[in-house]
């Protein structure tokens, strides 16, 4: 009897021992994108890539057990909203953000987050005004120098020597850093741009106005940096004044959406893609299957590109030692594979990213040699 006592009193201090242990924190880390506006398809196509990992991720153990939680922040495309959502998530006390997903908010962003200590990856942004620099921020994609410079090799050699730009001061950050890069590669292969037409986005903004000032210079083609919504519009204005004209667009305009508000408009546009979209991969085509499965749609280049984000982040958190810091930690774990391609960083956190040029065909984004 005594022995069973001894058993009873050790089995109930060791329940209300367990019971008294307070649950593991989970590990919280911030989202902050466009997830309103007109420029919301690219937010929250970032916020299902990074769902999709999180869940995976914490399926999978966590971090040594401990889970992950995300908090989600819209900037709205507004510097006051991304500033406020910025110190939302300090506030938070987040180990790191995934985001932001345009240039003009990661100037209103990363230096709150930076000062903060908090490791942030960009998915998307691209804007030299962030390379070189050691400000606590990864970048995924590459920047707008080589964006811009095999625009211009690949459109001077399709003949277009006089091309007429549109550009959004909306995503000034951008669109000014693009534009800047475009007009000195296409110096440097003795060409030189027909006209550089700047407007500021919004419902009322007269697009076939924005394509008639273009037009005036006489170009040889057209060539629209702004997000999809706007390159849709800008491209029904083209095909009504100069149906015959080639038209592009930058990488910001490229997601799935383009097709679906283009329609036939944008039948036959230039535009680059920072993933392959044909990719037959084992891997690829796992992620495409949960991902489709997960949100009913197919990924586009943004939760491409976010799910590569998520997997440093997420790699740095299990990975890091006692006392080390997130971005420490990030540096030391890489080089990372990502769902298409290798993911190595420098010092300062800047990549190199394959790109891939495509035409939409058929209503499809097709690669083209």
């Amino acid at each position: 009897m005594k022995k069973f006592c001894a058993f009873l009193i050790v089995i109930t201090t060791a329940l209300l021992a367990a019971c008294s242990e307070k649950p593991v924190e989970p590990i919280r880390i911030g989202f902050i994108g466009g997830l309103s506006g007109p420029n919301s398809d690219n937010g929250q196509s970032g916020l299902n890539g990074l769902t999709l990992a999180v869940e995976q991720f914490n399926r999978a153990g966590g971090a040594n057990g401990r889970l992950v939680e995300i908090i989600a922040k819209d900037d709205a495309q507004s510097k006051e909203t991304a500033t406020t959502s910025s110190n939302e998530l300090v506030a938070a006390k987040v180990e790191a953000v995934v985001g932001p997903f345009t240039s003009s908010m990661a100037a209103a962003i990363v230096p709150i987050t930076g000062q903060a200590g908090i490791f942030q990856v960009s998915p998307t942004i691209t804007a030299m005004e962030f390379f070189g620099k050691d400000d606590n921020l990864f970048r995924i994609n590459r920047t707008t120098r080589d964006n811009a410079g095999d625009y211009a090799k690949v459109m001077h050699g399709r003949g277009q020597k006089h091309v007429a730009v549109a550009y959004d001061l909306r995503n000034r950050a951008f669109t000014q850093s693009w534009l800047d890069e475009y007009r000195t590669a296409v110096k440097a292969l003795g060409a030189s741009l027909a006209a550089e037409i700047s407007y500021e986005s919004a419902k009322d903004t007269d697009f076939e106005a924005v394509v008639a000032k273009m037009l005036e210079a006489k170009p040889d083609g057209l060539l629209f940096i702004s997000g999809a919504l706007d390159v849709a519009r800008l491209a029904q204005a083209a095909r009504k004044l100069a149906p015959q004209l080639p038209i592009a667009a930058s990488e910001w305009a490229a997601t799935e959406q383009l097709i679906d508000l283009g329609g036939q408009v944008v039948e036959g546009l230039l535009i680059v893609q920072n993933y392959d979209r044909d990719d037959a991969s084992p891997r690829f085509k796992e992620f495409s299957d949960a991902y489709f499965k997960r949100f009913q749609r197919n990924p586009g280049y943004s939760s491409v590109s976010t799910y590569d984000a998520a997997t440093v982040v997420l790699t740095a958190l299990k990975n890091r030692k006692e006392g080390e810091s997130v971005k420490a930690a990030a540096l030391r774990s890489g080089p990372y594979q990502g769902l298409q391609q290798e993911m190595a960083f420098d010092a300062n956190g800047d990549t190199v990213r394959k790109v891939y040029f495509t035409e939409i065909r058929e209503g499809r984004y097709r690669r083209i040699d």
